[in-house]
């Protein structure tokens, strides 16, 4: 293996490592040297792939939010109906929720702390509104949904699939429920909302 293929496999396992320390296990002050002794290398790589801590965590944050972001505009553009299309996207976030569960939880307490320019993509937002605007005003004439407006209906589906991904901690703790379980319940997420969404 060269030196550059062993570079590139090297900060690959740190990034991998440091994903899932932060966001799926939510060790988010995972100090360098408990990165270094999970990805099972050097600590000193760590400050020699990254510099330091701060910047791994940043890297690997872009990168998540950025593949999510990739994910949902792939969807968003997919010219098929706008149930099945709203199926892959709750498919999606329910993956992801599943994969990184306090990834979420991250940018939502950070929020206050200007995190916003970190994943804002303005263009993409004025997209998926326009879209949604025209494929739920379609729905609404066939009759497959109530009325609503636009806004209300990004904030019942952003509350519905957020909202148990956000509060996991708390609801675990007061209904009683292991990883287990509360995983099998963000997978029957995607009927429920549907079903809660669309007039059989």
């Amino acid at each position: 293996m060269s030196n550059e293929n062993l570079k590139q496999d090297t900060e690959m396992v740190i990034k991998k490592t440091a994903k899932e320390l932060f966001f799926a296990m939510g060790h988010f002050k995972a100090t360098t040297q408990e990165i270094a002794d999970a990805a099972g290398v050097n600590r000193t790589a760590i400050n020699y792939y990254f510099r330091s801590r701060d910047n791994l965590f940043d890297i690997v944050f872009k990168e998540a939010l950025q593949q999510i972001n990739e994910n949902q505009k792939a969807i968003i553009e997919l010219n098929i109906p706008f149930r099945e299309k709203l199926e892959k996207w709750l498919d999606d976030e329910l993956a992801s929720a599943l994969k990184y569960p306090f990834l979420e939880i991250y940018v939502v307490t950070e929020l206050q702390n200007n995190i916003y320019h970190k994943i804002k993509d303005e263009s993409f937002m004025a997209q998926v509104s326009d879209i949604l605007k025209k494929e739920l005003e379609a729905e609404i004439k066939k009759g497959t949904i109530k009325p609503i407006k636009p806004i209300h209906f990004i904030l019942n589906i952003g509350s519905m699939v957020s909202f148990p991904t956000c509060m996991r901690p708390l609801l675990q703790k007061t209904l009683k429920l292991n990883d287990k379980e509360f995983d099998r319940i963000i997978r029957e997420r995607k009927q429920v909302i549907l079903d809660t969404i669309f007039i059989k």
